[in-house]
């Protein structure tokens, strides 16, 4: 007898799915709504946005229901899901597989434009209908995906013959199936940091919908002021955060389990997302600009059109299966469809900017090159510089094998020659920009205000070349990292001892309500605070990083820097979760004396049948010792292969992105002024309301 899905696990399955479908008629009746000049229908417009968030919360937990109680009946539940995984696993396999990470994006995406009806109704009302029109016809596509295409809700059915097919509704001639387990979840996505890795960048992703939405709203409305700006720049921050804290996540996650002693392989799709972030960095230093001055109007449109774009080209890349990567889906046939709202998006998008081009002109031109808004431009131009590269790197295997027929794989030496040098500039614009003057700006007047911390932070490298160290590309770097914090400390220090006069304080409490006044100013210089050590761990990791590999019997010991590592033994268990178990153990020394033991080890997964390397590490501050079990002869030959390597500086990677997105926080957190604004804003829009009720 075949088994079929039992009745709770229909009953979630077809309640989900009715619930995605109500979902996507709320938000396609949103869109006439929005557009009507009426006061009630644009209210009604806004309850037909809030209505998809709930809506897809009970089919998302619909799913969760179905994943955890292990639902195999269904093709998405059985694909990502076995009986071995753990329950929080079996949770988290929601964003695991191609459906139910569309579907996650839509529920997050459905959130974000909820929370926007939410909290920015009242302000700018006539942007309103183009925002509401702009989150509503993106929340179509990807739900309209889920629905036709890639639906988490499909269930498999089998032919007399044997067959196996999947599907909303039954075909002719077939049964349910429901088969006793799954395939179970890609090893490589078991790991602890996948549980909040997509996550995070789901959520910058999908974020940046929202200041895209504001934008063209303004250039439909012919809005040349910076309102939308105001209005979406927490959105952006927020958004910002959230890419970055994802990035970094899958640094960790890339060094934890792919073993190969890295963070970063300039894989494709790690470059799609990164792409995004360039241009999501340069927008927000280049708003400062508008806000200040007036200027960079075009630019500020333009990147934000451009990062949004970036974010859906980066998906559709990941998801089509155009790109080899094992971060990317398999082959799908969204791909099409993703082409298609990618190219619309963009002439859509080009068009109106093009159209309000003339509305957008600057209030103010640029006085120098050498004033802030001018080195702010040239951080523009590197970012631009930097995506450029990226992009080319990305498409030109797609391009060469749509003309040629054969796919050339760009690999890191070519990133890290293009990029390498425009992030050195970068650094330096880091350094230099705080100590510009606003408008017009003297060679002579930065010289001076440059030479001081120049010549400070070239005692690091002085140091570091007295001591033997030699790279010209490391001592660069590290005098240009050692300039930025430099920078950034004196101007922490400048601000704390100005307030300590003024308010005749002392310093750490002037210094903390400097920081709180200020929240947008100085959590940008803990941002590169951050970005200093993450330069640090980066040079560290990638100038002055060792390796080596060898074989050895039991008692044999290898050598590496200042590391001398025993092989004492070779086990091999079953673990509780169906998993076989290889482990080693290595007695490692330093300098002749014992510091730890490591057990590098090779999980196989049997519901899966696949295995995964699992390296041990010994993390200290200045280095990681990081080892890899490569392979082993049949047992009781005791032989063993390990590769080691020593990571010099790669924990000060991880401590700077802590302090990145402490800094993140504290300038996207609100000032009391902003709040009590906010505050004073919702009194006097009630009181608009209840004086209009009462001349009614």
């Amino acid at each position: 007898m075949i088994a079929a899905l039992s009745l709770p696990h229909l009953l979630l399955a077809d309640l989900g799915l009715s619930a995605a479908l109500l979902a996507f008629c709320s938000a396609l009746y949103a869109i006439p709504a929005a557009l009507r000049k009426d006061a009630r229908w644009l209210a009604s417009a806004r309850n037909a946005a809030i209505a998809p968030f709930v809506l897809l919360t009970l089919a998302v937990a619909c799913l969760e229901g179905l994943l955890y109680s292990g639902a195999f009946g269904l093709q998405y539940v059985n694909a990502v899901t076995s009986r071995a995984m753990p329950w929080y696993l079996r949770l988290t396999a929601l964003w695991g597989g191609q459906a139910g990470s569309l579907f996650f994006w839509c529920w997050l995406l459905s959130g974000y434009s909820a929370l926007v009806m939410l909290r920015n109704w009242r302000r700018e009302r006539d942007l309103q209908p183009g925002v509401t029109v702009v989150l509503m016809v993106t929340l179509l596509f990807f739900l309209g995906l889920v629905i036709a295409l890639e639906n988490p809700f499909n269930k498999l059915w089998v032919a007399p013959a044997g067959g196996v097919s999947a599907g909303i509704w039954q075909p002719a001639g077939t049964l349910p199936f429901a088969p006793n387990d799954g395939r179970g979840l890609n090893p490589l996505l078991r790991h602890p940091g996948m549980i909040i890795h997509p996550p995070m960048l789901y959520l910058g992703f999908i974020g940046f919908v929202v200041p895209y939405a504001f934008a063209i709203a303004a250039l439909v409305a012919g809005r040349r002021d910076d309102a939308w700006i105001r209005v979406s720049r927490r959105w952006t921050l927020l958004a910002w955060m959230f890419l970055s804290l994802g990035l970094l996540l899958g640094g960790r996650w890339a060094y934890d389990v792919l073993g190969w002693g890295g963070y970063w392989g300039w894989d494709p799709v790690e470059i799609a997302a990164f792409m995004p972030w360039l241009t999501a960095t340069a927008f927000l230093h280049s708003v400062l600009i508008q806000e200040k001055r007036g200027m960079f109007k075009h630019w500020n449109m333009s990147l934000i059109i451009l990062t949004y774009a970036l974010v859906v080209l980066g998906t559709f890349l990941t998801r089509s299966g155009v790109l080899s990567s094992v971060h990317a889906f398999a082959q799908s046939a969204i791909g099409p469809w993703f082409f298609a709202f990618v190219a619309l998006m963009a002439c859509v998008s080009l068009g109106l900017l093009l159209k309000r081009w003339e509305l957008l002109r600057g209030d103010n031109a640029l006085d120098s090159w050498l004033s802030r808004e001018g080195l702010f431009l040239l951080n523009n131009l590197i970012f631009m510089g930097i995506l450029a590269a990226c992009l080319w790197g990305v498409m030109y295997p797609i391009i060469s094998e749509l003309f040629t027929g054969q796919k050339v794989t760009v690999g890191p030496p070519y990133y890290e020659r293009t990029t390498g040098p425009l992030f050195a500039v970068l650094l330096l614009l880091m350094g230099v920009a705080p100590l510009a003057a606003w408008r017009a700006g003297a060679a002579r007047r930065l010289g001076r205000a440059f030479w001081k911390p120049a010549l400070l932070a070239g005692l690091l490298p002085a140091g570091l070349l007295l001591a033997g160290i030699t790279q010209p590309a490391a001592l660069l770097g590290l005098w240009l990292a050692a300039l930025v914090a430099c920078v950034t400390l004196y101007e922490f220090y400048r601000g704390a001892q100005a307030r300590a006069r003024l308010t005749a304080g002392g310093f750490w409490h002037s210094f903390v309500h400097l920081v709180l006044r200020n929240r947008r100013r100085y959590g940008g210089f803990t941002i590169h605070l951050g970005v200093v050590l993450m330069a640090f761990g980066i040079i560290g990791i990638e100038l002055f990083q060792s390796e080596t590999q060898a074989t050895l019997a039991y008692g044999e010991q290898l050598s590496i820097g200042q590391y001398q590592l025993r092989y004492d033994s070779l086990v091999e268990f079953p673990a509780s979760d169906g998993r076989v178990i290889t482990r080693a153990t290595l007695n490692v020394s330093k300098n002749g004396r014992v510091v730890t033991q490591l057990f590098p080890r090779r999980d196989y997964f049997t519901d899966s049948q696949q295995p995964m390397t699992i390296p041990a590490v010994y993390s200290t501050l200045p280095e990681d010792l990081y080892v890899l079990l490569v392979g082993w002869e049949p047992a009781g030959a005791g032989g063993a292969t390990f590769k080691v390597y020593v990571n010099p500086l790669v924990n000060w990677l991880w401590a700077g992105g802590l302090v990145f997105i402490i800094g993140t926080l504290v300038a996207t957190w609100p000032e009391r002024r902003e709040l009590q604004t906010a505050a004073e804003r919702a009194r006097a829009a009630q009181l608009a309301v209840r004086s209009v009720s009462a001349g009614a």
